[in-house]
């Protein structure tokens, strides 16, 4: 989608903090962190919200959730993280391209606060 801030990072048009590519996913760090570590994982793929995922999406889903603790011991999060997917503006998503949360770690370091 040309007006999905998502679709324009995965594209390259936007700087990330990028942690993690390959040609399905992306992942970067969250400009308003909850915690001291919190990144983003995106399908390339443009998906709205969770709630649109259709059995075709299933091993890219698969794949998200399991790039998730991969990356959070990459990050120092060996004693946990939480994962999250807001889905839908009742369920707090902002952004419409799903993505999940993957953050831990206590507060976010200052210079990390908005």
């Amino acid at each position: 989608m040309s007006d999905c801030i998502f679709c324009k990072i995965a594209a390259g048009e936007l700087p990330s903090g990028k942690v993690y590519e390959d040609d399905e996913l992306l992942a970067f760090h969250d400009i308003h962190p909850f915690a001291r570590v919190h990144v983003l994982i995106i399908p390339k793929l443009h998906i709205a919200t969770l709630a649109e995922c259709m059995p075709e999406h299933e091993s890219l889903l698969g794949k998200m959730l399991l790039l998730a603790p991969r990356l959070a011991k990459e990050l120092g999060l060996s004693a946990g993280f939480k994962t999250l997917i807001n889905t839908g503006r009742g369920g707090g998503q902002e952004v419409f391209h799903i993505h999940v949360h993957v953050f831990g770690g206590g507060e976010p370091a200052p210079h990390a606060q908005s």
